[in-house]
């Protein structure tokens, strides 16, 4: 970021970039015996926090399961909510959520077919119909700022992505279409341009990105990649559901070495920890609030208390294998009381829960707009760049 005039952490510049309302100040600490009155618990103290920092979550893939189900002439009523999906606004409002990422991933049939595109508009205008049909619960953000505007009025901030690398084919035309059509987050896994490292096509889909201020998803990527990407961005990257590999091990891309944590400090960016119990368990163990935890101060001790944040990895079937204690969108308030139990202090849930993923998006937009004024978009093709066809 040194090559831009202003700094993204600069307070006057920054409340520029979305008008966001000043944090609330974290509730009062409870009362203690020498005043007479009971210390609240720590299951009470989550939910007093998150009714002042509700969850932000990187990843919830309902959309892609409504559609499976919609050959099946299934509709969901998310305002009434159903018992075999694990998300639902009744649960939402128990779990205290107040922000999340509707991912729009396309499955290795739709890219293999040449359907990625469509079925990425597809899952878009289901997200938007989705939103449009629960105006009393949900709100479309298009930036930083309508966090604060839908938090505000009782309303769950509902961005779009991350969509899948795949779906661009191979256009940085597509890529702009899709922000047009509110998209803020990309993941690069699974793009031909993004495999074992970045080609010169995947190197300006990143700087286009920047530009556009669509915040790159590295979940699932490679640890070739994801260094190549801190090698190009200019803002700071996510991972939207990825876990710490020195915790449970795991393959490539699925959770992130200790390494590309570090590398994420310095970018300044954020590790959404998976709740996903194939990511966060080792050796056959039952997957727990705990081993979450684990997970959770891993990366925080790594990168950074700044780069921390939560993703429940929702959006399935009530029978897909879950977290226990975490098994739908209803259970964040057990993992906050894990923390606080563990000594964690109010700034530091504050953070964990809303704070850095807003901080991500906010950045993401000063940096776009500072890119704006230097850069016109790109209109360079894979062809020109990599000599591929597509």
């Amino acid at each position: 970021m040194a090559d831009l005039q202003d700094d993204p952490s600069d307070t006057d510049s920054t409340a520029a970039v979305g008008d966001i309302d000043a944090p609330p100040e974290p509730p009062a600490p409870a009362a203690t015996a020498a005043t007479g009155a009971a210390p609240a618990s720590s299951a009470e103290r989550a939910r007093e926090l998150l009714a002042a920092y509700p969850v932000f979550d990187g990843h919830n893939s309902l959309a892609p399961t409504l559609l499976r189900r919609r050959g099946a002439n299934h509709r969901h009523d998310l305002d009434e909510g159903e018992t075999f999906l694990d998300t639902d606004m009744p649960r939402i409002r128990a779990g205290a959520l107040g922000a999340q990422f509707w991912a729009l991933p396309v499955d290795a049939d739709a890219v293999r077919e040449g359907r990625a595109v469509s079925t990425t508009l597809e899952l878009i205008d289901l997200v938007r119909d989705l939103i449009a049909s629960s105006p009393d619960s949900l709100r479309l953000a298009l930036g930083a700022g309508e966090l604060a505007d839908a938090r505000n009025c009782g309303r769950v901030a509902s961005l779009l992505g991350p969509v899948s690398g795949p779906a661009l084919g191979d256009s940085l035309a597509t890529l702009r279409a899709f922000h047009f059509l509110g998209v803020r987050a990309l993941a690069l896994a699974g793009a031909r341009w993004a495999d074992d490292g970045l080609t010169r096509f995947g190197q300006e889909v990143v700087r286009e990105m920047n530009r556009l201020g669509v915040v790159v998803d590295l979940s699932g990527a490679s640890d070739e990649t994801t260094r190549a990407t801190f090698a190009v961005t200019k803002a700071p990257a996510m991972f939207s559901h990825s876990a710490a590999r020195a915790v449970t091990g795991g393959p490539a891309g699925s959770n992130v070495p200790d390494e590309i944590l570090s590398l994420l400090g310095a970018n300044s960016g954020i590790c959404m920890v998976s709740f996903a119990p194939e990511q966060t368990t080792r050796d056959g163990g039952a997957p727990s609030v705990t081993a979450v935890a684990d997970h959770v101060e891993r990366v925080r001790d790594v990168a950074g208390a700044e780069c921390v944040g939560l993703s429940g990895a929702y959006g399935h079937e009530a029978d897909t294998p879950h977290t226990t204690g975490l098994e739908d969108t209803s259970c964040y308030p057990r993992l906050i009381t894990e923390l606080l139990d563990r000594g964690w202090d109010d700034t530091a849930i504050a953070d964990l829960t809303w704070g850095n993923a807003a901080r991500v998006l906010r950045d993401a937009e000063f940096i776009a707009r500072a890119a704006q004024q230097r850069r016109s978009p790109s209109t360079v093709t894979i062809e020109e760049l990599d000599g591929a066809r597509r």
